[in-house]
């Protein structure tokens, strides 16, 4: 392992029964940065991560995880790191104080009454800490599951959507934590479907139904697809919209707030494809940067989905 990854596998592969859900997998993730992962529902990556974290075994392929073999040292790699699922997965008719007790067990801590409190402390739940976790908004909850994940004091967390359910202020809230664990050097890797919070992470990859299809940084992942991309404003859109789809050359037409996105692969066969549609007085065309969001559209489009 290079001293700099904190993850570094190479063609990893699961199967259940015969869904072949993960697909020659390969991350390299450094110390201290935060990674997003992105892909549509059932694209392998909460199988992706549970695989990385030792809660299931590959099929084949190889690598670390914090140093540790992902197939042989599984134990190794839950006591330094933090797994927050997708479903609150506490207890419900347990105080928040109680759970972290609870967590702070299992792990068999021998300080557990200071780091629980440190955990509470830090996470901003001291006023909350004799209220029962069922009685938690989504906000809570998930504030209490990263103060669980954090009672070991992980070199690494690996969050599952973390952020699904919660509001605007939440969000905001839980990234600003996010950031400032990863430069105290905790190393996170994060599956989102926000663009917001993708655009927030350091580096990032789209899975998309097993397979990984782009890595790199916002920009990097932008500028690997080559997409070419028009804005357009005027009256009666909708009706543009479905006017363009399946017209040669056009990829994707998507609302963007006021506007419409335009897209595709080949600059000629578009511009020919919106020609008559630029000559009408009633919209205006621009071209524009293609956005994180247009590529996830793109990518989507353009894979087959492994469960048809």
């Amino acid at each position: 392992m290079t001293p700099d990854l904190v993850i570094d596998v190479q063609g990893l592969n699961k199967h259940f029964g015969n869904k072949h859900v993960v697909r020659d997998f390969t991350l390299k993730v450094k110390r201290g940065e935060i990674f997003g992962f992105l892909g549509p529902n059932g694209s392998g990556k909460t199988t992706s991560i549970r695989m990385l974290c030792g809660l299931l075994t590959p099929d084949s392929g190889s690598g670390t995880c914090l140093g540790y073999d992902v197939i042989r040292e599984t134990a190794a790699i839950k006591r330094e790191a933090g797994y927050m699922t997708q479903r609150f997965s506490l207890w419900e008719d347990l105080t928040i104080r109680e759970n972290l007790d609870f967590v702070a067990r299992m792990y068999g801590m021998p300080d557990r009454w200071q780091a629980v409190s440190r955990s509470i402390g830090e996470l901003g739940l001291d006023a909350r800490q004799n209220q029962l976790a069922g009685s938690l908004s989504g906000g809570w909850k998930q504030r209490l599951s990263l103060a669980a994940c954090l009672l070991h004091n992980p070199k690494l967390l690996l969050l599952d959507e973390p952020t699904a359910g919660v509001d605007p202020k939440a969000r905001r809230d839980f990234w600003e934590q996010i950031h400032a664990l990863a430069a105290s050097g905790i190393s996170v890797l994060v599956s989102t479907h926000y663009m917001d919070e993708a655009e927030r992470c350091h580096r990032l990859a789209y899975i998309a139904y097993g397979r990984l299809l782009s890595s790199g940084t916002v920009d990097e992942v932008i500028s690997q697809q080559r997409l070419v991309t028009w804005m357009v404003s005027g009256q009666d859109l909708h009706l543009l919209e479905k006017q363009l789809r399946g017209l040669p050359g056009v990829g994707q037409v998507a609302p963007f707030g006021s506007t419409l996105h335009v897209t595709g692969i080949d600059a000629t066969a578009l511009d020919a494809a919106i020609a008559p549609f630029k000559a009408d007085p009633l919209y205006l065309w621009q071209r524009t940067n293609a956005t994180l969001e247009d590529v996830f559209i793109h990518l989507m489009d353009n894979v087959a989905d492994n469960f048809q």
